[in-house]
């Protein structure tokens, strides 16, 4: 460890908000926080809004629930626009909800959505909230760093992730964007926050520090993250996950297996969620799959967690490792009865 009021620290979190700006795709303020990604979800809310303004909070799943939960939980007056679970929010749904009510301050969505294993038309949703005039917040929490986001480019206001995703480290730190338009949102907000001041985290920065103490072990870990991220390049991380996220969804369908998403132009190139096939339950396969092939899978959230499991490929995962995942489904299925189909490597 070292003095998180010294000279050290204040380069270590320089160097590393800069890397974070390349990927952020941003020249806006990105302020860390020592929280999980929902600490970032609560501090987007409450730097940008006041109890009784009225937000239009669009979910697809499990992640975009809780965005809707913050909110209300500081007084948000929240009209929420629900898309059935394994499909993307539909733009034009946006447009008409936001043309129906003039009151709306800002739009909450989810990036990347978890959960359901589906990712959102982000830019085009974009396109819709700025020409409203309308604020929007992000939760690009386990997207951002893997697939595309431009934070600047896309008029994306507040963006939120976490350590613990696409930037390989453990969890324990959360960054947020502010645009222009997010600070004079926040001018006015007033809405309850202590150690979610982003004013505060914004004023500390300008010396190198934060403004309580940050989980400074975690710090040197992204330092070390980004560096290999940024020698590897943007859009080659980006060609990286799509390219494990492919070979995951069509090892899966060789198994006889089917993907949650509906459509696959939105399947996620961070998690892959799949149906468990009738008569294997996802507990009993998660248990085999790591008790005797060690090998993680992620159960499903909410109203659909004994329905699929997850395959996570964003971060630190290789070609070698979607295989491993492939040929231990086909080893464990038919023990748990299902018949896997003869496939090919």
């Amino acid at each position: 460890m070292v003095d998180h009021r010294g000279r050290p620290f204040a380069e270590l979190i320089g160097r590393v908000v800069t890397r974070l700006k390349k990927f952020y795709r941003t020249e806006n303020d990105v302020l860390i926080l020592t929280a999980s990604g929902t600490g970032a979800m609560e501090a987007a809310i409450v730097n940008t809004l006041s109890p009784g303004d009225k937000v239009l909070a669009v979910t697809i799943g499990s992640f975009g629930d809780r965005f809707i939960e913050i909110a209300e939980v500081y007084g948000a007056d929240v009209t929420v626009l629900g898309f059935e679970w394994g499909t993307a929010a539909d733009p034009e749904a946006i447009r008409d909800a936001l043309k129906a009510d003039s009151a709306i301050k800002a739009v909450l969505v989810t990036h990347n959505e978890t959960s359901t294993g589906v990712t959102n038309p982000l830019q085009e949703i974009a396109q819709v909230v700025r020409e409203a005039d309308r604020l929007l917040l992000v939760d690009a929490i386990s997207g951002l760093g893997s697939i595309p986001l431009a934070t600047d480019a896309w008029g994306l206001d507040v963006v939120v992730s976490g350590s613990q995703k696409g930037w390989m480290v453990p969890p324990g730190l959360a960054f947020v964007s502010m645009s222009e338009r997010a600070w004079q949102a926040f001018e006015t907000s007033k809405m309850p926050r202590f150690y979610f001041d982003l004013a505060e985290h914004r004023e500390f920065l300008k010396k190198g520090q934060t403004p309580f103490t940050p989980a400074v072990s975690i710090f040197y870990g992204l330092d070390v993250a980004l560096e290999k991220l940024e020698a590897e390049g943007v859009e080659a991380v980006y060609a990286r996950h799509a390219r494990l996220a492919q070979m995951t969804r069509e090892g899966v369908k060789r198994l006889g297996l089917e993907l949650f998403v509906r459509d696959e132009r939105y399947a996620s190139d961070t998690v892959t969620a799949v149906k468990c096939p009738e008569g294997v339950k996802v507990k009993d396969l998660r248990n085999l799959m790591e008790d005797e092939f060690d090998v993680v899978l992620a159960g499903g959230q909410g109203k659909i967690s004994d329905s699929i499991f997850r395959i996570g490929h964003l971060g630190l995962v290789s070609e070698a490792d979607i295989q491993d995942v492939i040929e231990s489904l086909a080893q464990a299925l038919p023990r748990l009865g299902f018949a896997v189909p003869a496939y090919n490597r």
